[in-house]
């Protein structure tokens, strides 16, 4: 079994395996290696062999009002909210099946303490979608925890930081070193029928100039049929640059390796809130009686060559640069030392110029839909707004490139800062 503990001192001379796990989930890369070594999960080959899927899931439209392209988190919600909001011609196309781009793997962390008034309303929002409406409307449970957050700040630059995210009127509260070892057990630091279309790809958007010389989408082409509409959504994730060079749209997007490392059971740790030690760049999250770590690291692995065929898949962890929160969470939480590690997930992060819109789903899902319908959002969305970059700047790849590698490593930044080198 691999323990945490040494994982941290062996991950940096990774030569040979570190244990059975680590020999069945990851390798060693040499400076000239590729980073981007794919794997497909157990899930991907039970949804392609045993359903025998070809073709989409249902007939496609002739025409729609809205056509939204992914069905990840924010594709899902935007859907969701446009029905809500009154549109019953809308129809979401999905490449695959629902989530299995991003959103199947994601850690599913949502922190309210934001550094803005939009941020903090956007994330409300998704919270109250997700712990109350869904269940309420559908009757189905969606697997909200509420186990509450804790910020840990280590100086005081970060408790002054926390003070002014605090005065933004969510509820919290000042906790001592005390308090916080009794919060840390275990001695530790209406129904809406919609048309959703799955294992249909987009191949093309053809779009038309009005008499006003304005371009506006005509349809959307599949390998199965078009769809004649006057309005797509991109919510395409990875996979979203692709899809809007088919508009004729440059999209300043890069994926990123993310990862993260689920831990073997912990006992009496079933009533602990989930951890975010900014200065450490680590987060602890509660997963039934184990924990999730992760964080972002200062050098993160790009993925250049976004596969078309990625599914419910995962990439080998590389432990070189995961090692970095290993040793956080331990300095943080020592038990973690002798814990043994049961998984390790790493897949594609969307890092871009939108300042992670795709990470405020349902927030973002809902002022999407308002902008669509009312030709406005409710909210100040300038941050998330694509056309406040000049085109100069969405066509210049290494420009891209260097300001998402700068919003993916100063992701745990004070957040003054972090929003100032942004924009």
């Amino acid at each position: 079994m691999a323990f945490l503990g040494t994982a941290a001192r062996r991950g940096m001379a990774c030569r040979k395996p570190l244990s059975p796990l680590c020999r069945a989930t990851t390798r060693c890369y040499s400076s000239q290696s590729t980073h981007t070594s794919e794997k497909s999960v157990p899930y991907e080959k039970t949804l392609k062999q045993e359903d025998g899927i070809s073709g989409p899931t249902k007939p496609l439209p002739k025409f729609a009002d809205v056509v939204v392209i992914g069905g990840g988190s924010l594709g899902c919600q935007t859907l969701y909210h446009l029905c809500k909001l009154g549109m019953t011609n809308v129809v979401l196309l999905e490449r695959d099946r629902l989530t299995t781009g991003t959103t199947w793997h994601t850690a599913g962390l949502l922190w309210q303490l934001r550094p803005s008034d939009t941020e903090v309303e956007l994330l409300a929002h998704t919270r109250n979608v997700i712990s109350s409406e869904l269940e309420e409307e559908t009757g189905l449970e969606t697997g909200w925890i509420q186990n509450g957050g804790l910020f840990i700040a280590s100086n005081k630059q970060r408790l002054d930081e926390y003070k002014r995210l605090m005065s933004m009127g969510l509820h919290s509260q000042i906790a001592k070193t005390n308090d916080f070892n009794k919060l840390l057990d275990y001695n530790l630091i209406s129904k809406i029928l919609i048309s959703v279309i799955e294992n249909c790809p987009v191949t093309g958007i053809q779009v038309k100039v009005d008499d006003l010389g304005v371009k506006r989408v005509k349809e959307v082409e599949t390998a199965y049929g078009t769809i004649q509409t006057p309005c797509v959504v991109n919510c395409a994730g990875v996979w979203a640059t692709k899809l809007g060079k088919m508009a004729g749209v440059s999209v300043p997007l890069i994926t990123m390796h993310h990862a993260y490392i689920v831990t073997e059971k912990i006992e009496g740790i079933q009533n602990m809130p989930n951890v975010r030690d900014h200065d450490a760049s680590v987060y602890l999250r509660l997963q039934g009686d184990a924990l999730s770590v992760g964080g972002y690291e200062h050098n993160p692995i790009f993925w250049d060559d976004v596969s078309d065929k990625f599914a419910f898949s995962l990439f080998d962890l590389d432990w070189d640069v995961f090692m970095q929160h290993i040793d956080g969470a331990v300095n943080r939480v020592p038990a973690l030392e002798q814990t043994g590690i049961k998984s390790a997930v790493c897949g594609p992060e969307i890092q871009s110029t939108f300042t992670g819109c795709t990470m405020l789903g349902g927030g973002c899902g809902k002022e999407l839909a308002h902008w669509i319908i009312h030709g406005r959002p409710e909210k100040d969305m300038y941050g998330y707004d694509i056309r406040r970059f000049h085109h100069s700047l969405t066509n210049n790849n290494r420009w891209i490139r260097e300001r998402s590698h700068e919003s993916y490593t100063k992701n745990y930044s004070p957040c003054l800062f972090r929003r100032l080198s942004i924009f």
